[in-house]
């Protein structure tokens, strides 16, 4: 919070935009939202393991157009869902996503293809993102997951044949946060796949640097209160780069309407910007900010291709 507010008094004593004050540079893109529009795990009271699908509207050419299509494929799966399995199912968890009574993975993922298809937009254009968050369904050395108990080995076959079956862009913490080797087999397994590390590295340049050694995950969630200061991140986000790795500027579950990360993300140039579903105050506020960004910045804006 300190290191926040001091960014802050030193942007306005320049009378500059955070993001500028951040990024000192003329070029600037604006990421990819990745939007969790259906929660399982710890996030909702069903029996998903995975705790976040998401949307990410990649082949959009603006952000501005990026978020009015996952806001129309987030209505469509509201009312996709509501037929399916009731009013019920519509209510949402922390971060804006629905919560319906599943308990298979490949349930919630047939929901988001339906609804992206129904919406009008193909796989090209739209793909999905697991955060599996495994720490959370994992105990004694295996994992519990769609009712069955999968030691890591069988874990990887069954991200695999996800991967295989479904337009899955990117699998965030896909085992515990200190399974170092295992995303690394799983990295090499799914080369062409964004695996994202979070507990795995929590924003931190010692164990961040312990991946890149290893080849584990080839990208990084940036959370600020992770680590604590603005300059650790940066630190933290500065080390991915440099080693190719994808970095996703992520929120956190209990927010604030505080909308700093929308500007980080712009000022650094992250790929992603992981921040819930476009509903609920404390979530639509850094959207509405990128689009602020965006209008502000005009023909200088970039919207980051990946």
């Amino acid at each position: 919070g300190v290191s926040m507010a001091v960014a802050k008094a030193a942007a306005d004593s320049l009378n500059l935009p955070l993001y500028r004050y951040f990024g000192g540079s003329n070029a600037f893109t604006l990421p990819v939202p990745t939007m969790n529009v259906l929660n399982g795990g710890k996030h909702a009271g069903n029996e998903l393991a995975i705790q976040e699908f998401m949307i990410q509207p990649k082949g959009a050419e603006t952000f501005y157009e990026a978020l009015q299509i996952g806001a129309e494929i987030y209505h469509v799966l509201g009312k996709l869902l509501e037929r399916k399995y009731g009013r019920s199912s519509t209510n949402v968890g922390y971060e804006g996503g629905y919560a319906p009574k599943m308990s298979e993975s490949t349930e919630a993922l047939d929901a988001l293809v339906e609804a992206i298809e129904e919406a009008g937009y193909t796989d090209s254009e739209v793909t999905i993102g697991l955060d599996a968050a495994a720490s959370e369904f994992y105990e004694e050395g295996f994992y519990t997951i769609d009712g069955k108990r999968l030691s890591a080995l069988e874990l990887i076959d069954y991200y695999v044949e996800l991967v295989n079956s479904y337009p899955i862009l990117s699998i965030e913490d896909p085992f515990y946060e200190e399974a170092f080797e295992d995303f690394e087999a799983l990295t090499n397994e799914l080369w062409d796949t964004i695996i994202v590390g979070d507990d795995l590295f929590v924003t931190n340049i010692e164990r961040l640097s312990k991946g890149v050694d290893m080849g584990a995950a080839n990208a990084l969630l940036l959370k600020i209160n992770q680590i604590g200061t603005l300059s650790e991140a940066f630190d933290a986000a500065s080390m991915a780069s440099r080693n190719g790795y994808t970095v996703v500027v992520s929120h956190r579950s209990a927010e604030t309407e505080d909308t700093t990360i929308s500007d980080i993300s712009v000022a650094i140039g992250a790929e992603m910007i992981k921040t819930g579903a476009p509903a609920r105050g404390e979530r639509t506020a850094k959207y509405n900010q990128l689009l602020r960004i965006e209008e502000e910045l005009g023909d200088v804006a970039h919207y980051v291709q990946i």
